[in-house]
């Protein structure tokens, strides 16, 4: 089992640490490895074309290697960083989740993309970009195709977010507390959010990834309703087991809000987190078809704009009207 999972499992590997390497070079520090990482897969894709007797690794990494990364984020999470939002910042942070979620499906519908892509956009715009994208789709269970897609448009659009944000905190009046709260309520990725949120301030970044994790912390739930859902759908080929790993994130959530973890052990883990991340995505690389990929049209990247505008809207109307 294990000589036939270990080639494919090399070059996710290998591919995630060029990724990791390549963040050195001008103008990509300010993305993540995981994004890379997919990128840098699907490019090793098209040069070498399918490659079967790696897949079973490569789909080894996509699933389980996933999982364990899932798991392990709730070690960067407590109840104490909810309480810190407090009620209102918690009561914006879920409405605008909500309703992004729901708003993006619907478009979604009406925008004739399949139901399982506008899933997963809607899962990382309204969540936390590509680890929520990855996590939503053990329970949508879309195509590569699709996941890949989905991360494209949580990327770009989450990449102007960050550029674009700062320039709006005073325009629209926000002090450090609220812009903070904007940020992190509706910014897709966790780098993302520090990188816009700190360009107001230390108070404002600070809060902006308090408020992040707090999302992120929503991610158990969403996921457990998306695999309840797709389990009792009346379309048997979407039908998928409940992903039973979110309860190990609510797990690690708790452990690590009741009691004092080892430093070393724990600060390890984090560290493993967007690495093994990082290997899963470059594994959907691996298995992404850039032909499939491009004869989904456009449609699914004009429902990212529209889903990215909604949450950034929709959570600063209610900044707006709570602070």
């Amino acid at each position: 089992m294990c000589a036939t999972l270990a080639p494919g499992l090399a070059l996710a590997a290998l591919v995630a640490a060029a990724a990791y390497g390549a963040r050195l070079a001008p103008g990509l520090g300010s993305f993540s490895p995981m994004i890379l990482a997919l990128g840098l897969g699907v490019v090793v894709r098209v040069a070498l074309g399918p490659l079967p007797n790696l897949r079973p690794g490569v789909v080894f990494a996509m699933r389980r290697v996933l999982r364990v990364a899932i798991v392990l984020l709730g070690l960067q999470l407590t109840v104490g960083q909810v309480a810190e939002v407090g009620a209102g910042g918690v009561a914006i942070i879920a409405a605008s989740l909500g309703a992004t979620f729901l708003a993006t499906v619907a478009l979604g519908r009406m925008l004739g993309v399949d139901a399982r892509l506008a899933q997963l956009i809607a899962a990382g715009t309204s969540i936390c970009g590509a680890s929520a994208v990855l996590a939503a789709n053990t329970a949508v269970r879309g195509r590569d195709e699709d996941v890949a897609y989905a991360v494209a448009c949580v990327t770009v659009f989450g990449s102007i977010a960050m550029f674009a944000y700062p320039h709006l905190a005073s325009p629209f009046g926000l002090d450090a507390h609220a812009y903070g709260l904007w940020s992190g309520a509706s910014i897709h990725e966790i780098a993302q959010v520090v990188a816009a949120a700190f360009q107001q301030g230390p108070d404002a970044g600070e809060f902006g990834v308090v408020a992040k994790l707090a999302r992120v912390m929503m991610l158990a739930p969403v996921v457990a309703a998306l695999g309840v859902y797709m389990a009792r759908s009346g379309d048997s080929a979407a039908r998928a087991p409940f992903p039973w790993f979110v309860l190990g994130f609510v797990a690690l959530v708790a452990l690590n809000s009741l009691f004092t973890l080892p430093a070393g052990p724990k600060a390890f883990a984090i560290e493993a987190t967007p690495a093994l991340l990082a290997v899963a995505l470059a594994a959907m690389g691996l298995e992404t078809d850039l032909v499939k990929l491009r004869e989904k049209g456009l449609r699914p990247l004009l429902l990212g704009l529209a889903s990215f505008l909604f949450i950034a809207s929709f959570s600063l109307a209610l900044v707006k009207l709570t602070t």
